[in-house]
């Protein structure tokens, strides 16, 4: 069976071909033969041509994309009847990655990537040549993708320029308009209703009647989309845990061989939601189903807090669902307390209508039956909940309707997710979890990537500078060159100098953009300001320019942002040699 690089190397045939054929030539050239003149001809030509659509960088190129995606050098010969069901989804996405098609169509391509391959993924796509079409119901992915939204509505489809959110800010915008044109023209047909009505015996206005009567048929009805709007869930109330909700000490888990966790300590305290990250593979899986009780470990100690009343959320949550039970009667089993209106109250808020309730379960959707799984769940009295990937399945609605409820819920949550914006609207706590070892960064999911960001850059700018001074000592000796006290100590001077110079032209730079960044969020309040009132929507050209005026702002300042953090971390190492020049 072939391994993993080799299949993928094999995706583009016309490349392959191209090889082959190249292959060919040269061993009939290695035999004498009359037309050798026309062989290298036709070698020199394939050559250029497979160097020229990037022949020779193939199998690096394929190595770039697999390790982008998750996948460890050490697997790359590894046959593919040893991955899941997942990998091999990540492998063919390889394929088209490496093929480099004009037109690339994925849907749900971010389903089987954990955060770290999104961002890689992201930024792939983001310096794409070819055209990218995507269903997605990652929000964050979408914001960071796309350019121009396509949105199927009922009954139309609306092109948008600009990413996710600033076409929900211009759904939103158009909406309240299409809601003040609605009242408009229902005030409109009531009057012309009501001289019809008034008039419709009285032949000397039989004409005037009847145009108005062909008046009210040729009005072309506004439709108001159907919106989700934010609700709030009231859950069955559970005794209040202790400060410790759950415990883990100096626990040991391993899957033969393969030690995931050596000496494992976690603690969940009451009020915490966290969000578990980092590659799959890592641990976060097991840590969870050892939280949830439903994992053995050789070593250490799981211990519940006083009170702790625990709810845990997986997959396989769907498959017990009982497919002869209604909607409303799957519910009910659940809660078999919990009045019935309150029920039905639950179920409206998980989008499931009054003509939706007593649908049997196995005909429901993979969507419809994960919101039954997670709605039964949160029916339940819990003060801990425990959730490994629970927006699979759901589109964009349901999604901000779990984090509706989460953000309701009054329990401690560890949560599992791909789907950063849930994470961002949920979590005040991130654990990242890698190669067994757990490291906690208090705050939302934007603070943990900033640190992780400025880490980053810390490493980069200290391996140059490493590196520099390698260079230099090699250089110094390579040249023999012996420096006296007095000359060391000029050199040392200028160097002093020089750094001086740059960290103030450094200070400088920060300075000015610090200005540019206050100005142009004062920009950006001031017309968030203008979206509030009612008045600016009465000239849609204005309001069209107004929304493009938002989404350039917000990106300069992004830049701006991005700007500023590189020229500060440059400017703190900058600092730091300077204060050891100096010192020196």
């Amino acid at each position: 069976p072939k391994g993993l690089l080799e299949d993928l190397l094999t995706a583009s045939t016309s490349l392959t071909s191209m090889a082959h054929r190249i292959a060919v030539l040269q061993e009939s050239l290695s035999e004498e033969t009359e037309d050798q003149n026309d062989l290298l001809e036709e070698l020199g030509e394939l050559q250029h041509a497979y160097e020229s659509t990037g022949g020779y960088d193939l199998e690096h190129q394929a190595k770039i994309i697999l390790s982008g995606l998750g996948f460890h050098p050490a697997e790359f010969n590894s046959s593919l009847s040893t991955f899941s069901g997942g990998w091999l989804m990540r492998a063919a996405l390889s394929k088209l990655l490496l093929i480099k098609p004009d037109l690339l169509l994925l849907d749900e391509p971010t389903n089987h990537l954990d955060l770290e391959a999104c961002i890689w993924f992201e930024k792939y796509l983001a310096s794409y040549r070819g055209a990218v079409i995507v269903t997605s119901h990652d929000r964050a992915f979408l914001n960071r993708v796309v350019r121009k939204v396509m949105a199927i509505e009922p009954g139309e489809v609306i092109q948008h320029h600009g990413d996710y959110d600033t076409y929900v800010t211009a759904r939103q915008q158009d909406l309240e308009t299409k809601i003040a044109a609605a009242a408009r023209q229902e005030r409109e047909i009531e009057r012309e209703t009501r001289f019809v009505d008034r008039f419709r015996a009285q032949a000397t206005k039989a004409s005037q009647v009847q145009s108005r009567i062909k008046r009210i048929e040729k009005i072309e009805r506004i439709v108001i989309p159907r919106t989700t709007k934010k609700i709030h869930f009231t859950f069955p109330a559970a005794p209040r845990s202790g400060q410790e909700v759950i415990t883990l000490k100096h626990v040991r888990k391993a899957y033969g061989d393969k030690v995931i966790y050596q000496d494992l300590n976690f603690v969940l305290d009451r009020g915490d939601r966290v969000a578990l990250v980092g590659p799959n593979g890592a641990g976060k899986t097991t840590i969870l189903k050892i939280l949830a009780g439903v994992l053995p470990y050789e070593d250490g100690e799981r211990r519940l807090g006083a009170n702790a009343v625990l709810t845990y959320y997986a997959q396989y949550v769907l498959e017990l669902l009982n497919p002869a039970n209604s909607v409303i009667n799957e519910m009910a089993l659940a809660a078999p307390r919990e009045p019935t209106q309150n029920i039905r109250k639950i179920l409206g808020g998980f989008l499931f209508g009054a003509g939706d309730v007593d649908k049997p379960i196995a005909v429901l959707s993979g969507g419809e039956k994960a919101r039954i799984a997670l709605a039964k769940m949160l029916i339940k009295p819990s003060n801990l909940l425990l959730m490994d990937e629970p927006t699979n399945h759901l589109d964009i609605a349901s999604r901000e309707i779990l984090a509706d409820a989460l953000n309701d819920y009054e329990g401690t949550i560890c949560v599992i997710t791909h789907d950063r914006t849930l994470i961002r609207e949920v979590a005040n706590k991130i654990v990242e979890i890698d190669n067994g070892k757990v490291r906690i960064f208090p705050g939302d999911y934007d603070n943990y990537l900033a640190i992780k960001e400025t880490e980053e850059r810390a490493a980069e700018a200290a391996e140059g500078s490493a590196r520099n001074n390698q260079k230099a000592t090699k250089f110094a000796a390579h040249n023999n060159t012996v420096l006296t006290a007095r000359q060391q100590a000029e050199a040392e001077e200028r160097l002093q100098k020089k750094l001086q110079h740059q960290s103030q032209d450094y200070s400088k730079r920060i300075k000015k953009i610090e200005e540019k960044l206050a100005s142009l969020e004062k920009q950006r309040t001031d017309l968030e300001a203008l979206f509030a009132d009612p008045n600016h929507y009465k000239d849609g050209a204005k309001v069209v320019e107004t929304v493009e005026q938002h989404r350039l702002l917000k990106e300069e300042i992004r830049l701006r942002t991005e700007e500023w953090e590189k020229l500060s971390i440059a400017s703190e190492t900058l600092k730091k040699e300077l204060e050891a020049v100096t010192k020196s």
